[in-house]
C-alpha cells in the first residue's frame, strides 16, 4: 500500500448535485484546469450518460487535462459504461467509476433487485468497464449500511474482475469516525484479494462528520484515496471538504505519515472560483478558505501572533494561497497584462474574440472601480463565459429611483430571444422593483428560494457586489449569479442568469450520493 494519499475531486460531479449548482461546459472546463493546477490526482468530471451536456463536458475535460486522471461516473450497465468510455477517449489518463447500490434498503426499495442480481450486475459491469479502460473504480452505493457478508462477496468478485479502486461510500452521512474506520479495516481483512486494489472513502456531511469519517477511513481503515469536493460542495449538507482533508494531513504529517501531491497554494483560488461559479458563498468561519480563517480579533490572540505566529496559527495563510496577488490591475493596464493575468489565474479563453470581449468588460469595470482584484477578474470572465446561444436573456440597461418616504421605482431594458423589452415597476426597494419589472415581461412564474449579496473583495466600498438568486420552477432549482459595483444591477444580472438556466432546461439524471 502506497504511503501517498490520492485526492479524488468530485466537485464537477457530486458537487454539482447541489440544488442549483449545475455548471456549463465552459465553467466545468475552467474549474477542471484549476484543479489540475492544484495537482488533484483524479478529477471526476461528470456523469457522461446523464445528458448530452454532461457528456460534452466530460469529453472537453478529457481532451484538455493532461496531468490529472479524468474520471466519469457510470451506473452498472453497458450503456452508461460505453458512454463514459466514449467521452474519455481523449484523456491522457482515464478512469471509469461504476456503481450499484448494495444496502438492503436500496436494493429492495430503489433497484427492486435481489442481492444475487446486484452481485451479478456488479461483476458484469466491472468486466465490461475493463474492456474499455485499465483504471476502473467500483462503488457499492450506500456501502456503509450494507450487510458486511454480502458486501465482502461483491467486492471480492469485482476485484477479481479487475477493479483497481474500491470505494466505500457513506452515502447518507450516517457513519461515525471510529465505526467507519473499523468497517473498512474489517472489509480489507476479510476479503482475500483486497491487496489488489486501492481502497477509497467517500463521505457525506449530514451529521457534520464527513472529514472526520474520511480521516478515520484513512488512519484506521487503511484507505489511500479520499473523495472530496472544493468547499465541501454537494447535495444536502455537502461532501467531505478537499481543503480540510489536505491541510489536516499536511499539518499533522506526524500523525498520518502520508504524502500529498497537492499544491496547497492553489486551494484558495480554487475555492473562490467554485464559489463564484456556483453561487454557493463560503461561510466566513469555514476552515482554511473562510474569510475569518486567519483573522484574529481577540487582543490576546493578536498580541501572541505578532510575537510569534505559531502561538495561534497552525498553518500559514500564504501556504493555502491567501496572500498572493492582492491588487492586480487598474484602468491603465493593457491587454497583454490582462491576458497574462488570465493565464496566471488558470483561465483560458478559446479565441481572441473572447479575450477581446473580456478585456472590453475589464476596461469598463476599471473605469468604475480603481483597483481590480483577482476575484473581480474571475467574476468578470464568469459573466463572459455565457455563450450567445445560451444567453436567451441579457440585461441592456437599468435605472432606478428611491428615496426616504418615496416608493422605489425601476425601469429595465433587457433582451429576450433576440428581442428587446422595456418594463418598469414599483417595489418595496430598488431590487424588488427591478426584478418585478423583469418578471412583468417574462412571466416565468418561478419561485425565488434565495437572494443573497456578498462582497467579492473586502476592505473597500468600491468592491463589486456578487448577488446569488435561486429560482424554482417545475421541480427544477437553479442558481443565477451576477456581479457589478451597483448591487441593483448585479441583482438584475443574477435574476436573468437564473432565467437563462431555467430556459436551457438541461436534462439531469440523479447519480450516486
Amino acid at each position: 500500500m502506497t504511503d501517498k494519499l490520492i485526492i479524488f475531486d468530485t466537485t464537477l460531479r457530486d458537487g454539482e448535485q447541489s440544488p442549483g449548482a449545475s455548471m456549463t461546459r465552459e465553467e466545468k472546463l475552467r474549474i477542471a484546469r484549476q484543479l489540475e493546477r492544484l495537482r488533484v490526482d483524479v478529477i471526476e468530471a461528470g456523469f457522461a450518460a446523464s445528458s448530452n451536456g454532461d457528456f460534452e463536458a466530460v469529453k472537453a475535460i478529457a481532451d484538455h487535462i493532461r496531468e490529472s486522471t479524468v474520471c466519469s461516473l457510470a451506473r452498472a450497465n453497458d450503456r452508461d459504461i460505453a458512454r463514459a468510455a466514449e467521452a474519455l477517449k481523449g484523456a491522457a489518463r482515464a478512469r471509469i467509476h461504476t456503481f450499484i447500490a448494495t444496502s438492503p434498503l436500496h436494493m429492495e426499495k430503489k433497484l427492486r433487485m435481489t442481492p444475487e442480481q446486484v452481485h451479478e450486475q456488479a461483476r458484469l459491469s466491472v468486466r465490461f468497464a475493463r474492456q474499455h479502460c485499465d483504471d476502473v473504480e467500483f462503488s457499492p452505493e450506500d456501502g456503509y449500511r450494507s450487510d458486511p457478508d454480502f458486501l465482502c462477496q461483491v467486492l471480492e468478485t469485482v476485484i477479481r474482475e479487475g477493479a483497481t479502486t474500491i470505494n466505500i461510500p457513506d452515502t447518507v452521512g450516517y457513519a461515525v469516525p471510529e465505526l467507519y474506520g473499523e468497517f473498512i479495516r474489517s472489509l480489507r481483512e476479510r476479503i482475500p484479494n483486497s491487496d489488489r486494489a486501492i481502497w477509497s472513502v467517500h463521505c457525506h456531511n449530514d451529521l457534520g462528520m464527513a472529514v472526520a469519517n474520511s480521516l478515520a477511513g484513512v488512519k484506521i481503515g487503511g484507505a489511500r484515496q479520499v473523495e472530496c469536493t472544493i468547499n465541501g460542495l454537494g447535495e444536502r449538507a455537502g461532501n467531505c471538504s478537499l481543503e480540510e482533508i489536505v491541510m489536516a494531513v499536511r499539518t499533522r504529517r506526524d500523525y498520518f505519515k502520508l504524502e500529498l501531491g497537492i499544491d496547497t497554494t492553489q486551494i484558495v483560488p480554487a475555492s473562490r472560483m467554485v464559489s463564484q461559479t456556483t453561487g454557493f458563498v463560503v461561510q466566513p468561519n469555514k476552515a482554511v478558505v473562510g474569510a475569518n480563517a486567519f483573522a484574529h480579533a481577540s487582543g490576546i490572540h493578536q498580541d501572541g501572533v505578532l510575537k510569534a505566529r505559531d502561538t495561534y496559527e497552525i498553518m500559514r495563510a500564504e501556504d493555502v494561497g491567501w496572500s498572493a496577488n492582492k491588487i492586480v490591475l487598474g484602468k491603465l493596464s493593457g491587454r497583454n497584462a490582462f491576458k497574462q493575468r488570465l493565464q496566471e489565474l488558470g483561465i483560458e479563453l478559446e479565441s481572441e474574440g473572447e479575450i477581446n470581449a473580456a478585456f472590453a468588460r475589464f476596461k469598463d469595470l476599471a473605469d468604475r472601480k480603481s483597483e481590480i482584484f483577482d476575484e473581480d477578474i474571475i467574476a468578470l470572465v464568469g459573466d463572459e463565459s455565457v455563450t450567445p446561444e445560451a444567453e436567451h436573456f441579457r440585461l441592456v440597461s437599468l435605472t432606478q429611483h428611491s428615496g426616504t418616504g418615496e416608493r422605489p421605482h425601476a425601469r429595465v431594458a433587457f433582451v429576450a430571444g433576440g428581442q428587446e423589452h422595456r418594463a418598469e415597476s414599483d417595489g418595496n426597494g430598488p431590487v424588488d422593483a427591478s426584478l418585478k419589472a423583469i418578471e412583468s415581461q417574462v412571466r416565468s412564474g418561478a419561485e425565488m428560494l434565495l437572494y443573497s449579496v456578498n462582497a467579492i473583495t473586502s476592505g473597500s466600498t468600491e468592491s463589486q457586489g456578487e448577488v446569488t438568486v435561486r429560482l424554482q420552477h417545475g421541480g427544477r432549482v437553479v442558481n443565477g449569479v451576477g456581479a457589478d459595483p451597483d448591487i441593483v444591477v448585479a441583482s438584475a444580472k443574477a435574476y436573468l442568469s437564473a432565467l437563462n438556466k431555467l430556459h436551457g432546461n438541461l436534462e439531469r439524471v440523479a447519480a450516486q450520493g
